[in-house]
C-alpha cells in the first residue's frame, strides 16, 4: 500500500515546517548525482553513458544486427524512451547520430543509412526517413550478453531489465572518446587508435602495474608498440611535445593541440595556392571558412587573397595568397594564430569507477579498469557455459540409459499410468533425466543416434575440463582475454582501412613571432600624434606638416612621428615607465584621439615624456632630470600588457627626462648650468631596468641635454637659427673627461636652450 498523500480531516491545516536549507540540499544532491552517475560521465568499464548503452541494447532485443537489415531510427528511438530511457526523443536520436557519424565516432557504433548530417555542421534528417543497424563494434560491445557476462537491473518502469554495464570486449573508451557535462565535474576524452589501445593492454598484462611511460609507444623503438597519442576521425596533426602528451596521460588532465593538415599545390610560374585537407576535430568546416572571410573582410590577414571550399565527399578548402612571394608557412601561422585550423582539444579523463564512483584517472588506470572488467565477464561466461555443459551431461547421461534398456522403457511407457517414477526408481535418474527420455521422439530411437549422443558426451566432458582449468588458473584467464584482444587488433589493425592512423605528429615550425604578429596586419602608412596631456591618434598616410592639427584647449603638440600599422610604438613616462602599443590598435584621427590613460595604466602624476616606433637592433641612453642614467637595449623593454614596464627607477622630485638613441663612441653631456662634458661610451654601463650612474655633477640645478657621437666625426649642435656648428676631436679636448665630472662652460657659440638642437 502506498503512502497516503490526502491529509487527514481532522480540522487542522496539517502543514509541516521544513528547513530550506536542507530541504534545497538534500534535492540538489540528487539531482547533482543523477547527473553525474545516469547522464554526463561514461563508464570506465564499456566506454559508454546510460543513453549510448540503452540505445545498443534496444537494438540489440529487436535483433538488429551488424549482417540484418536497417530499421527505421523511428522505432529503434521509440523503444529507447518506451522501454529504458525516459527522456525526450529528440536527445536520444542526437545521440543515436553522432555514434553513426564517421567524423565524430573514431570506430562508429551504429551503422546509417541516409543523412545523418555532415562535417559542416548541418543536422541529420528526421527519425522518419533514417536507418540504422550495429556495427561490429556494438557487436563486440555486446559479445556474451546473453551468457550472464554482466548484472542486470529493472528498466524505470520495472516492467523490464536492462544491464547495468555492456561486456565491452572493444576498448570503447579511449578508442571512441567521451564528452559530457555534470554537475561540479565535466568529461572530455579524445579518441585513439585502437591498435594502439591493444598494444598497450597487452603490454600490461605481460607487465602489471607498468607506468604510464612504458605504455605510450617510444618514437626511438618503433617495433615497442603502444599508444601514440590521440588519434582524431577527421585527422589533423598534433603539434604537442611528448613530454607534455606523457604529463598528461599519467594525470589525466592535460591537452593536445591541434592543426589542420595542409599542402602547398604548384600553379606552375612561381604562383601556388595552400590546400587544407583536414581539419582539426569537432570544427564545423562551414564557421571556420566564414570566420576567416570575416578576418579577411577586416583586414585581418593582409597575406591572404581569397578562400574556396571546394569540398565535396573529402575536405577541400583553397587559401589563395596575396602574391607568389608570400611565405606559405608565415600564412598558416598566422591562420593558426587567429582562426580553429589550430584547435586546443582538452583531456579529462573523469570517469565512473566500477561504474559507481566518479573519478580523474590515468592512462594505465583506466586500461587495468577496462582488463579487470573484460577478466570478470570471462570468469561469469565460463561458469555460465559450464552450468549449461552440466546441465546437458545430466540429460546424455538419462539418454544412454534409455539406449542401454531401450525395449524396458518401452515396455514402462506403455504398460504404467505414471511411468516418470517407475523409470526413476529402475535406473536411479533424476527427474530431468527421465523428463527427457519420455520428450524423445520415435525417430531419435535409430542405432546411430546412440554414437553420436556418446560423442557429444565425450566432447562436453573435455569442454568441462577445459572451462574447470580456465577457472582454477589466473594466467591461463589472462591469456584467453590476451587472445580476445589480440583478436580486436587484428580485426582494427593498422593495416585495415578502418584502424590505419589518421592523425599523425609533428613539431611547430620554429616561425618568428614577431613576423607573425606583422602577419596578422595590414601595412599602411600612419602619422602618430601624442599631445601635451597624453591624447593619441593614428591619422591616415604620412604628414609631415603637423602645423593644421587641432587640439583640446589648454592642449598641444607633445610629439608626431610617421609609423606603419605593423609597427610597435613605445611610450616613455617621466615616471621612467614604458607602454607599447600596436599601430593598428590606435584611435583613429578623427577628433582628438583617446586619453592614453584608457589604453594603459599610466598613473595619474606622470606624463608622456616621450614616443617613437620600436627598433630592436637600437639601444637608447634613459637619462633623469638629476643627470642618472644608463643604456638599454630597446628589445628589453617592450611591456605587452597594460601595466607597461618599469625601466628607469626614479623617485619625486627625480623624474626620467631624456630618451637618446645610442650611437658612435662617445657621450656629450650638457647642464642646466651650461657646462659640456664629453666622456667615452664604454664608460656607461648596460642594463634592463635600474636607477643608473651619474652622467655629469651639478651643485644645482639638472641636466639639459644629451648627444651620442662619433668623436671621429666631431661634436655638431645647431642654434635657433639653424646655423651648424661643429667641434673637431682636438678642439673638444678641454671639455674631454670621465663620466661624473663637472665639466667646462659650453663653447662660443652654443644654443641659449641648452639643447644640441637648438
Amino acid at each position: 500500500m502506498g503512502k497516503n498523500l490526502i491529509p487527514p480531516d481532522d480540522g487542522g491545516d496539517n502543514i509541516q515546517p521544513v528547513d530550506l536549507k536542507a530541504a534545497l540540499e538534500e534535492r540538489y544532491l540528487a539531482y547533482a548525482l543523477s547527473t553525474i552517475m545516469h547522464r554526463a560521465l561514461p563508464d570506465v568499464r564499456d566506454g559508454l553513458k546510460p543513453v549510448h548503452r540503452r540505445i545498443i541494447h534496444a537494438m540489440s532485443e529487436m535483433g538488429i544486427r551488424p549482417n540484418s537489415a536497417f530499421k527505421k531510427c523511428a522505432r529503434i528511438v521509440g523503444d529507447v524512451i518506451g522501454k529504458f530511457h525516459p527522456h525526450g526523443d529528440q536527445s536520444v536520436y542526437d545521440a543515436l547520430v553522432r555514434l553513426a557519424q564517421d567524423f565524430s565516432q573514431r570506430y562508429p557504433v551504429v551503422d546509417g543509412q541516409g543523412n545523418f548530417g555532415n562535417i559542416d555542421g548541418d543536422s541529420a534528417a528526421a527519425y522518419r526517413y533514417t536507418e540504422a543497424r550495429m556495427t561490429d563494434v556494438a557487436a563486440l560491445l555486446l559479445e556474451g550478453i546473453d551468457q550472464d557476462a554482466v548484472d542486470y537491473r529493472p528498466t524505470y518502469n520495472e516492467e523490464d531489465e536492462e544491464p547495468v554495464v555492456l561486456p565491452g570486449a572493444f576498448p570503447n573508451l579511449l578508442a571512441n572518446g567521451a564528452s559530457g557535462i555534470a554537475v561540479g565535474m565535466a568529461t572530455s576524452i579524445p579518441p585513439h587508435n585502437a591498435h594502439e589501445i591493444c598494444d598497450a593492454a597487452l603490454y600490461l598484462i605481460k607487465n602489471p602495474g607498468a607506468p604510464v611511460e612504458e605504455l605510450l609507444a617510444d618514437p626511438a623503438n618503433p617495433q615497442k608498440g603502444g599508444i601514440e597519442g590521440p588519434d582524431f576521425p577527421t585527422g589533423g596533426i598534433i603539434v604537442e611535445s611528448r613530454e607534455s602528451m606523457l604529463e598528461t596521460y599519467r594525470t589525466g588532465r592535460g591537452g593536445f593541440r591541434v592543426r589542420a593538415r595542409w599542402e602547398i599545390e604548384d600553379l606552375g610560374r612561381g604562383g601556388y595556392q595552400i590546400i587544407v585537407t583536414q581539419i582539426p576535430f569537432q570544427v564545423q568546416k562551414s564557421r571556420l571558412i566564414e570566420k576567416i572571410a570575416e578576418l579577411l573582410i577586416a583586414k585581418r590577414l593582409p597575406l591572404l587573397e581569397d578562400i574556396r571550399d571546394e569540398s565535396a565527399e573529402d575536405v577541400r578548402v583553397v587559401l589563395v595568397p596575396k602574391s607568389r612571394t608570400v611565405d606559405a608557412t608565415l600564412l598558416m601561422e598566422s591562420l593558426f594564430k587567429l582562426t580553429e585550423l589550430e584547435s586546443r582539444i582538452s583531456l579529462n579523463m573523469n570517469v565512473l569507477s566500477q561504474g559507481k564512483v566518479p573519478r580523474v584517472m590515468a592512462l594505465n588506470e583506466v586500461l587495468t579498469e577496462w582488463l579487470e572488467h573484460r577478466k570478470d565477464v570471462l570468469v561469469r561466461r565460463s561458469r555460465f557455459r559450464l552450468a549449461a555443459i552440466d546441465r546437458r551431461l545430466e540429460i546424455l547421461g538419462g539418454l544412454l540409459v534409455a539406449y542401454l534398456n531401450l525395449d524396458e522403457v518401452i515396455r514402462i511407457i506403455r504398460e504404467e499410468d505414471e511411468p516418470k517414477p517407475v523409470m526413476i526408481a529402475r535406473w536411479d535418474l533424476t527427474d530431468i533425466q527421465a523428463e527427457a527420455i519420455l520428450n524423445m521422439r520415435l525417430r531419435n530411437l535409430r542405432k546411430l543416434e546412440e554414437f553420436e549422443i556418446r560423442k557429444e558426451h565425450e566432447e562436453l566432458s573435455k569442454e568441462k575440463a577445459e572451462i574447470e582449468a580456465l577457472l582454477a588458473s589466473d594466467d591461463k584467464q589472462w591469456q584467453t582475454i590476451s587472445w580476445e584482444i589480440g583478436e580486436v587488433k587484428k580485426k582494427y589493425a593498422k593495416a585495415t582501412e578502418l584502424g590505419r592512423r589518421r592523425t599523425q605528429f609533428a613539431d611547430a615550425p620554429d616561425a618568428d613571432s614577431e613576423a607573425i604578429q606583422q602577419a596578422m596586419i595590414e601595412k599602411e602608412p600612419i602619422t602618430v600624434v601624442v599631445s601635451e596631456k597624453g591624447w593619441i591618434r593614428a591619422l591616415k598616410g604620412h604628414i609631415s606638416d603637423t602645423s593644421s592639427l587641432t587640439f583640446k584647449e589648454g592642449d598641444g603638440l607633445k610629439v608626431a612621428f610617421p609609423a606603419q600599422t605593423t609597427d610597435k610604438i613605445l611610450l616613455v613616462t617621466t615616471g621612467g615607465k614604458v607602454f607599447t602599443l600596436g599601430g593598428d590598435k590606435l584611435p583613429g584621427g578623427r577628433g582628438h584621439g583617446e586619453p592614453l590613460r584608457i589604453m594603459v595604466d599610466m598613473e595619474n602624476d606622470q606624463d608622456v615624456l616621450t614616443a617613437f616606433v620600436h627598433d630592436s637592433s637600437r639601444k637608447l641612453l634613459f637619462s633623469s632630470t638629476v643627470g642618472n642614467g644608463f643604456i638599454v637595449a630597446e628589445s628589453d623593454i617592450v611591456a605587452n600588457t597594460r601595466k607597461g614596464k618599469q625601466v628607469m627607477n626614479v623617485g619625486m622630485p627625480d623624474e626620467a627626462k631624456l630618451v637618446v638613441p645610442v650611437s658612435g663612441d662617445h657621450v656629450a653631456v650638457v647642464g642646466e648650468n651650461r657646462k659640456l662634458l664629453v666622456f667615452p661610451m664604454a664608460q656607461m654601463p648596460e642594463m634592463t631596468r635600474g636607477k643608473g650612474v651619474r652622467l655629469q655633477r651639478y651643485k644645482d640645478g639638472g641636466i639639459s641635454d644629451i648627444k651620442c657621437f662619433a668623436i671621429a666625426d666631431g661634436l655638431t649642435w645647431e642654434d635657433s637659427a639653424g646655423r651648424v656648428f661643429s667641434k673637431s676631436k682636438d678642439e673638444l679636448g678641454e671639455w674631454m673627461g670621465d663620466r661624473a665630472a663637472a665639466g667646462r662652460t659650453v663653447p662660443k657659440g652654443f644654443p641659449r636652450s641648452g639643447k644640441f638642437s637648438g
